[in-house]
């Protein structure tokens, strides 16, 4: 091991490995948040949704039909903004 940092050329190439994993270590833990974060908020925002379009529906039966539509328009936004940022954390992944 001592001989190892002992050699020049051994040091520099060992030097230049850890810049790179250094530079690339922040992007990944970034990808990995912004797709983890992404995902729990579209669970929170399809779960409201439903709580509160599922509330309403009970609260006036005959509206269930306009309920369910806005409920749907809704919940397919949310999970677009939520495939946006995916896609978002696979690009920095992959930079």
């Amino acid at each position: 091991m001592l001989a190892f940092f002992q050699d020049p050329e051994a040091a520099a190439k060992a030097h230049e490995i850890a810049k790179l994993v250094g530079s690339n270590t922040g992007l990944g833990i970034g990808a990995g948040l912004a797709a983890g974060l992404a995902a729990i908020g579209a669970g929170l925002g399809i779960g409201k949704i439903g709580g509160s379009a599922g509330e309403g529906i009970a609260r006036q039966p005959e509206a269930a039909d306009a309920i369910k539509g806005n409920a749907l328009i809704l919940a397919a936004f949310v999970e677009g903004v939520a495939l946006f940022a995916a896609v978002i954390g696979l690009m920095l992944a992959t930079k």
